[in-house]
């Protein structure tokens, strides 16, 4: 059996002579965390402390962690046939590619057919859907907001709008569109302006035909901003008006965890023609998919395209018993319930600390903003650093996000309860009140 010495400091020295450099930047906390164990929505580190976890690990633990069921699934598949190439038929990936199709919209006359690509990660997926909206349209021109993240591939960089996360070489033909950013958006808090700015771009800054858009229903890592209703509808209409196909990425906003839906999306009319996921679909398991209208996707199968990993049968499995788990334990009715009353501390906790410039979000997909002056909404990228390793010592982990690093992503496996409202609110409470300190 191979050694593992989960020391924290064996493990940082470690950590910083073989990681490379292009990692350091995911190093959060001033000083290294290691973590052991995890159950459900809370974690253990080397030194046995407890933690909630606000964060899902990145989203990526929906259901909890080290869920039985989910662990219990891919054991068993892992145990018979750990992995079975995509060009081979296997039952697990099959039915779960019908199960995810069942998700989907049917549309007005209930006749859409969907089918699923499977890939390893959710930039894999985004990289995906790009090369399927060109190759159905014809187009290249791509649309995408301002703040979205989309992935750290060079093609997913590529419609990615925060300067952080794009590194040389990307490839072009893509054109940027303001995000209808309700709280500093660039023409404020109406919907109408950000959709009339997609016809001028389309206008000035492409061939006038294009390939199709990509929105995120609920901003991620760009600060948690979800679109306001009608933008959606309005934006799929004038992307198909030009040629394109709206593309939503759900990799973060799926899986119910904004509560009122199993998609972000459903929270407005327009039906997407290709939908991103990836993250929760495996509850940490790497996994992503692409479901796509089936005409849209028939295109690709004049060349080859496939994926090393992404229909393994064990993710799949873990897959399955996510969907099951989200069904029998009512996850997304808890995230719409937990993450309500989450968000009214969270509004009383904006009524008593003056560095909370605002406080938003849908189910258990919320943010906290923090900025020097309410007035001027300047971003306070440095009171968010002193209140996010607070948040540490109280027992919380989350992230700094946002194009400024200065909101505080609280996205926790949805199977956060009541019972942790009031220890997150009151250890948010305590971080803020460190910056009077």
């Amino acid at each position: 059996m191979l050694h593992t010495d989960w020391t924290t400091d064996d493990t940082a020295a470690r950590r910083d002579a073989y990681y490379a450099a292009s990692l350091t930047k995911f190093v959060p906390f001033r000083e290294p965390l290691v973590f052991k164990k995890g159950q459900m929505q809370y974690l253990w580190d080397v030194e046995g402390r407890k933690y909630t976890d606000l964060l899902g690990m990145n989203l990526c633990i929906s259901v909890g962690h080290s869920h039985p069921s989910v662990v219990e699934a891919a054991m068993s598949q892992a145990q018979e046939l750990t992995h079975c190439t995509t060009m081979f038929y296997h039952p697990v990936p099959a039915h779960f590619a019908e199960e995810l199709a069942a998700t989907m919209p049917k549309g007005p006359n209930g006749d859409l057919k969907w089918v699923v690509h499977f890939t390893n990660s959710g930039s894999e997926a985004i990289d995906l859907a790009m090369t399927m909206a060109r190759t159905y349209t014809g187009n290249l021109d791509l649309l995408a907001l301002r703040t979205a993240y989309h992935g750290p591939t060079a093609a997913a960089q590529s419609i990615t709008g925060i300067a952080g996360w794009r590194h040389p070489g990307m490839p072009g033909n893509v054109a940027f569109v303001a995000e209808p950013n309700q709280y500093r958006g660039i023409f404020g808090a109406t919907t109408q302006p950000y959709l009339d700015e997609i016809e001028r771009t389309i206008q000035s800054a492409t061939t006038g035909r294009i390939a199709g858009m990509f929105i995120e229903p609920v901003q991620g890592y760009g600060g948690i901003i979800p679109m306001p209703p009608g933008y959606l509808t309005g934006a799929a209409e004038r992307v198909r008006a030009a040629g394109g196909l709206y593309v939503a990425d759900e990799v973060q906003s799926g899986f119910g965890r904004t509560g009122d839906h199993m998609w972000g999306f459903e929270a407005d009319e327009a039906i997407p023609d290709i939908v991103v996921m990836a993250k929760g679909i495996g509850n940490g398991f790497p996994l992503g998919a692409v479901v796509a209208r089936k005409h849209i996707a028939a295109p690709m199968a004049e060349k080859f395209m496939f994926h090393t990993y992404g229909a393994n049968p064990t993710c799949c499995a873990a897959g399955r018993a996510v969907l099951q788990v989200i069904a029998e334990d009512k996850v997304q009715q808890n995230a719409k319930d937990v993450g309500g009353a989450l968000l009214e501390r969270l509004s009383d906790l904006q009524q008593r600390h003056p560095s909370i410039g605002d406080v938003r979000g849908r189910g258990l997909m919320l943010a906290v903003e923090i900025v020097k002056d309410r007035k001027t909404k300047e971003p306070d990228k440095a009171a968010t650093a002193t209140v996010f390793e607070a948040c540490r010592d109280a027992g919380l982990i989350l992230s700094k996000s946002g194009p400024h690093q200065s909101v505080l992503r609280i996205v926790p496996p949805m199977c956060l309860s009541m019972d942790d409202v009031e220890g997150v609110a009151d250890g948010l409470d305590a971080a803020f009140s460190s910056l009077n300190a």
